[in-house]
């Protein structure tokens, strides 16, 4: 599709929050894990804590000697110690770890993506491990022309050099690239490499506290509520 300003070949999703229901399924698994050990606390919260502990361990990482799984499951430990839940046993830690590869998609998801890739190159570009974005395509019935995580690159996002590596790969040039997320970081870091950028909203992302990068940059080529609308602004 001519947009002004050139041609879009390609779309790369980030994957962890613009795609996947994270807060809810990882929430629902510490409540769960709570439950059965008598736990009471703010299940959001916790939530939350671990997400943004785990996240400001991975961005922007070089070569790192450990993969996104590997820190979920570190700071895991950590949260579950600083909220007092130690009661939590080896077996409702595993449990909660292993939710994040069977995560659900967001349900206006799956069509709208079905519908692009008739007219797009898509891709998940992600933080996320390989064996991850795996499993949860497989769980929700997503096809991805290519699947780029950082962990392939050895550097992440939001180093230039993950978003370069990713177009060279793509064999586009980076303004033939949209990058699609609900988060302004990743799509900033990405236009400055010379990709375009849609913001699609996911005011649920972080749960009932909201996220904390709601406002999108207005000079994103697109801003969008949803994924359908999305489809639609790119003709597909």
């Amino acid at each position: 599709m001519t947009q002004p300003g050139g041609t879009i070949r390609a779309l790369a999703f980030d994957t962890g929050g613009t795609i996947l229901d994270w807060h809810r399924g990882i929430s629902s698994a510490f409540a769960a894990a709570g439950a059965r050990r008598g736990l009471q606390a703010d299940w959001h919260e916790v939530t939350n804590e671990y997400r943004r502990r785990s996240l400001k361990g991975m961005v922007g990482q070089v070569q790192p000697a450990f993969n996104f799984d590997d820190l979920h499951r570190s700071m895991l430990d950590e949260v579950i110690a600083d909220f007092g839940l130690g009661a939590l046993t080896a077996e409702d830690r595993d449990a909660i770890w292993r939710t994040w590869h069977a995560l659900e998609t967001w349900p206006d998801f799956p069509a709208a993506l079905a519908r692009l890739r008739r007219r797009y190159v898509v891709a998940s570009f992600t933080i996320l491990t390989t064996s991850l974005v795996v499993d949860v395509s497989r769980k929700n019935g997503i096809d991805w022309d290519a699947i780029i995580s950082c962990e392939m690159i050895g550097v992440y996002k939001t180093r230039p050099e993950a978003y370069l590596t990713a177009a060279k790969w793509l064999q586009l040039d980076p303004s033939e690239i949209l990058m699609v997320a609900c988060h302004n970081f990743d799509l900033n870091a990405a236009r400055e490499c010379g990709y375009k950028s849609a913001f699609v909203k996911r005011p649920t992302e972080w749960g009932p506290a909201g996220p904390p990068d709601p406002v999108p940059n207005p000079e994103h080529d697109f801003i969008v509520e949803d994924f359908p609308a999305l489809a639609e602004r790119l003709g597909a």
